[in-house]
């Protein structure tokens, strides 16, 4: 879901996954699980260092709960068999 500027600026710091960057932003849930999917693809791409990773990991997971406190699966690039 799209966050518009307006409103994404008046979010306050605190909300943000990485809050001295204001990245990030986990307001909701579906913005916390998005937050997580996109730090994975920024993690893997080398754009993201382990600790930012799992700053927002954490912020993510304390907005959806303990129920969704997983760890995304982490592929080898090996086929299914």
């Amino acid at each position: 879901m799209k966050l518009p500027a307006k409103t994404r600026n008046a979010l306050p710091t605190k909300d943000f996954g990485l809050p001295s960057e204001r990245k990030y932003p986990v307001p909701d849930a579906s913005h916390a699980a998005d937050a997580k999917a996109r730090a994975t693809q920024q993690a893997a791409k080398g754009n993201l260092t382990p600790a930012q990773h799992a700053a927002i990991n954490a912020k993510a997971n304390k907005v959806l709960g303990a129920t969704h406190s997983y760890e995304p699966v982490k592929h080898t690039g090996r086929g299914v068999k």
